[in-house]
């Protein structure tokens, strides 16, 4: 977005309002009130053909009247009427419209001809939109506040440094209401609807080098135009700005594939998850979360390696309330270590006789300004901990100065400290937001937080190429899917093709499995269309009658007219899934998970952006609740870890094949340690050649 569109939408010298109301019980009267009210200095045009003018504005009847072309306009008609207000706005020569109205693309057939006649209006004028179902933004640091939402019309709004986007319209005043009962101030908020034109992304990227913008907060119902979300989180970080987000679906059942277990492992959700974290966007689960988190955000840098697991220290002087902390940790996967000899003796300095624990419980001794002080600076000052929570109790409402004045006084200077207060004590949350140290009023509010702090990934930026088509058109069979394999360097188990008549297949191919090969077959097994452990290739043909018998009563209607006879891998230590694809939303993407008929029920796994190097390869097979087993568990041998890793890492090179769509192997065999791996099987789709546009 150029500069000049920017400043148009989000610092307007002129704005029309097109369906202004003089009525002050319709949605549709409130932008022009919240302007006066907000003292915006620039020129408003309510275009109303039947009133002479509003709240003391003069009403044009019609946007080419006007005076002059307004910067931005805001179109507040029903969608009918709101695409020729597109249209006239565009010829009017507006750079950019908000559209109000809903009933486009979300309500069935009739609105999905009204949004491509909307996004034509557009098209056709050259006028760019933010909507529809837009219900306007605000620029606090600019007096700019035009918006339908009726939580803008409470006075003394503060300009800060969140800027928030939402897809949800009505979210944008939640946010900033309970944001305002928290101490978070917003540099500015927006509504960006159905991203019919200008996506979320976009927007987001337009405020990157406002100075007043200190992070971003984002409320999210889908990923749309991850491109443009993936660009303006990698220029947030590059700027030190960083990205919380609260997205809706986490319940959501997975939308399987019909074709594989990959689909069903990493549903929409799952790809979401793993697309904001390659992103370096914070993903919290709680509305208090999202608001509580840019104060920690702002104070904790990326962790770059993942090495060991994140891990936090609690000084309390609560047990019970340091044990809900510690609970909601846990679930989270996050440990809470307790302090090392050296750390406990510098706090024991302080006079206080502290039991080694998974806490420092300083008990009502922590009370005391010096002693809560010195439990602190030991435990920010030592290497064990990535961030240390203060947890007070009831001394929080009561004596401040005593146990919440040394949390501030060492949170000034130290960014790796946070604070849970236990009662409600309003007076010192102030004291800590006064000096910026992330406060939190609910454990849960806390954990999530946390977790999504330091579990962030540092932003990464892709260059790949486009896929030739959002879904897959065009399924190999298995061999044809081991010479894509063989082309990018994943090792499978030997095998060739035979006639069903042809009586002596290669020896070296046995002991053999022996499976039916045809394009659009995914799931051979569940038709009777694999036989294995055929010992000799004498035993050959009675393996082809036991699939034939199988296949008759399973499926009818298939013919085995070709045949794979595949090398039988013996003495794996473990059977892993691996799967690619180029997911419509976010792009290519790689999952890992346990292998084998338990797949999608164990639902073991691991998904990361593709392409993969070699060190994040290795760290999502530690991911995997199964490594263990991967080790050496319990006199078992250990397993070719890194030839899994190099496999893992060489089909995420896919994400450079756009005429792949999709490719899993399951399972990948993983042999003992020295003797690599072997895919067994192999299911890939390829995009429809024939209907790309050539030339």
């Amino acid at each position: 977005m150029d500069l000049t569109l920017s400043k148009a939408i989000f610092a307007p010298r002129s704005i029309a309002i097109v369906g202004a109301s003089a009525d002050a019980a319709k949605t549709a009267s409130r932008p022009l009130r919240f302007l006066l009210g907000g003292g915006f200095p620039g020129k408003i045009y309510p275009i109303n053909p039947r009133v002479a003018e509003i709240d003391g504005v003069r009403c044009w009847p019609v946007i080419s009247h006007m005076p002059e072309p307004a910067d931005l306009a805001f179109i507040l008609l029903p969608s009918d009427a709101a695409i020729d207000a597109v249209a006239e706005c565009g010829r009017a020569g507006i750079r950019a419209a908000m559209v109000l109205a809903s009933g486009f693309g979300e309500s069935g057939p009739a609105g999905g001809e009204r949004e491509k006649r909307l996004a034509a209006a557009a098209r056709e004028t050259g006028i760019r939109l933010i909507g529809p179902s837009c219900l306007g933004l605000a620029n606090l640091h600019e007096n700019l506040v035009l918006t339908g939402n009726a939580a803008f019309a409470e006075p003394g709004q503060v300009g800060g440094g969140v800027f928030c986007a939402s897809q949800s319209g009505s979210m944008i005043g939640a946010l900033m209401s309970r944001g305002r009962a928290k101490g978070v101030n917003f540099a500015g908020l927006i509504s960006v609807g159905g991203e019919l034109d200008l996506s979320l992304g976009e927007l987001c990227a337009a405020t990157l080098d406002d100075p007043n913008v200190t992070s971003y907060m984002l409320f999210l119902e889908t990923i749309r135009d991850a491109g443009a979300i993936r660009a303006f989180a990698a220029g947030a970080a590059a700027r030190g700005k960083p990205v919380v987000a609260l997205k809706l679906g986490r319940s959501n059942a997975a939308a399987e594939l019909a074709t594989s277990h990959t689909g069903g492992l990493a549903g929409e959700d799952d790809v979401a998850d793993a697309f904001l974290a390659d992103c370096g966007v914070a993903r919290v689960d709680t509305l208090e979360g999202l608001l509580e988190a840019p104060a920690l955000l702002r104070r904790t840098s990326v962790r770059r390696t993942t090495s060991r697991p994140p891990t936090v220290g609690v000084v309390t002087t609560t047990g019970g309330g340091a044990a809900l902390i510690v609970d909601q940790l846990g679930m989270r996967d996050i440990a809470v270590e307790g302090p090392d000899s050296h750390t406990l003796a510098a706090i024991r300095a302080s006079g206080v006789d502290v039991a080694p624990g998974r806490i420092v419980d300083l008990t009502l001794a922590g009370t005391r300004y010096d002693v809560m002080k010195t439990a602190l600076e030991a435990m920010v000052a030592s290497d064990r901990f990535d961030l240390v929570v203060a947890v007070a109790g009831s001394s929080a409402r009561s004596q401040p100065d005593l146990a919440v004045k040394p949390i501030a006084d060492v949170g000034r200077e130290q960014g790796r400290l946070a604070a849970f207060l236990v009662p409600e004590a309003a007076g010192a949350l102030a004291m800590l937001a006064r000096d910026e140290v992330p406060a939190f009023r609910t454990p849960e509010a806390c954990a999530d937080v946390v977790a999504a702090c330091l579990r962030r990934r540092p932003a990464r930026s892709l260059d790949l190429p486009a896929p030739m088509q959002k879904q897959p058109a065009r399924m190999l069979d298995e061999l044809e899917g081991y010479d894509i394999l063989d082309a990018i360097g994943v090792s499978h188990a030997a095998a060739a093709a035979y006639a069903p008549s042809e009586k002596s297949p290669d020896d070296a191919l046995f002991p053999a499995a022996v499976k039916i090969l045809q394009p659009a077959l995914a799931h051979k097994t569940d038709v009777g269309g694999v036989v294995l452990g055929v010992q000799s290739p004498r035993d050959f043909g009675a393996a082809v009658e036991r699939m034939r018998a199988t296949m008759a009563e399973r499926a009818p209607d298939l013919r085995v007219e070709s045949l794979l006879v595949q090398k039988m891998t013996k003495g794996a230590v473990a059977e892993l899934l691996l799967g690619y694809r180029n997911d419509k939303q976010v792009g290519p993407l790689v999952v890992l998970a346990s292998g084998g008929i338990m797949t999608e029920v164990l639902r073991d796994r691991v998904i990361r952006m593709a392409p993969v190097d070699l060190e994040e390869a290795r760290k999502m097979i530690a991911e995997l609740k199964s490594f263990p087993l991967l080790t050496g568990f319990r006199g078992r041998p250990r397993a070719d870890i890194e030839a899994a890793a190099k496999a893992i890492a060489a089909l995420s090179t896919l994400a450079l094949r756009p005429e792949v769509s999709e490719l899993e192997i399951n399972p990948l065999m993983v042999l003992p340690e020295g003797e690599g791996v072997a895919a067994v099987d192999a299911v890939t789709w390829l995009a429809d050649l024939s209907s790309q546009e050539t030339g």
